[in-house]
């Protein structure tokens, strides 16, 4: 038995978002621990630069490390896009981000080989989705629609809003038109508006929640390193942020499966 079995895996986000991914990560994983950190004083990160996001990340990273955990899950699309390969090769703990396994899902799913993608201007204007997916099948077409109001008004918990549903049509009424069967949540937030995208888009369209494929990766991941957590390991989890604790605490209870007793308040720019 390897002693890191049992040590949590660090889930990271620029805000409440990440939680959708710590919650599949908690149905397909219930062995495993995690210990999650929101950058809530610094969110949104889709509109920094790349060099910003890195360092961002990078203290993160450190952060997460004096918590001795055994794997790190990138839990934010931008971050994935802009700093995980860079930081990976810094690492000698195993890191997985959301854009692959999510990429890799609709690539599987779609018939017509035309994938929508939706996320932050940071993700979009990567082009990293395009990029991965045209590495495995340069025949998709992948259409990207950048969603900037989508954050904010996830991060005020207006899910089923007609402002909310507004903004929905008006953003997806152009990919509509685009005659795509499958649609990547590009952003960790999106799956908290899945009935409402679903509502616009129409049953026809494949939704990919790169959430869900990224718990069912991590899995993979920890197996093939030899440290999965032990069956009926009794797991933990710890929520940090770098601000507005209450609020995050608040949102953290209306989305996980479980009591989050408390959220712990860090200086990140000391990492």
């Amino acid at each position: 038995m390897n002693g890191m079995n049992n040590a949590p895996v660090g889930v990271f986000d620029s805000g409440v978002g990440g939680l959708t991914v710590a919650r599949e990560i908690n149905r397909q994983l219930p062995n495993e621990s995690i210990i999650y950190f929101g950058d809530t004083a610094r969110v949104p990160y889709g509109s920094k630069s790349k060099d910003t996001i890195i360092r961002y990340s990078r203290q993160i990273v450190r952060f997460l490390q004096t918590k001795n955990v055994k794997a790190i899950v990138v839990a934010c699309n931008t971050a994935s896009a802009f700093a995980l390969d860079t930081i990976e090769k810094e690492l000698d703990i195993p890191m997985i981000g959301v854009v692959k396994p999510g990429a890799k899902s609709a690539i599987d799913h779609t018939k017509n080989k035309r994938i929508g993608i939706i996320g932050t201007e940071g993700t979009i204007k990567s082009e990293l989705y395009t990029e991965y997916i045209h590495g495995i099948d340069p025949e998709i077409t992948v259409i990207g629609k950048a969603c900037p109001l989508f954050c904010p008004l996830v991060e005020e918990g207006m899910l089923h809003d007609s402002v909310t549903y507004e903004i929905t049509r008006r953003y997806l009424d152009e990919l509509k038109e685009q005659n795509i069967d499958s649609l990547i949540l590009g952003c960790t937030h999106y799956p908290l508006l899945r009935s409402t995208i679903r509502d616009v888009m129409g049953e026809g369209v494949n939704l990919v929640n790169p959430a869900y494929e990224t718990a069912i990766g991590l899995g993979e991941m920890l197996k093939q390193n030899g440290i999965s957590a032990d069956i009926g390991a009794r797991p933990d989890y710890e929520f940090y942020v770098s601000d507005a604790a209450d609020k995050f605490k608040s949102f953290a209870n209306s989305i996980m499966p479980f009591e989050i007793d408390e959220t712990n308040r860090i200086n990140i720019e000391e990492f």
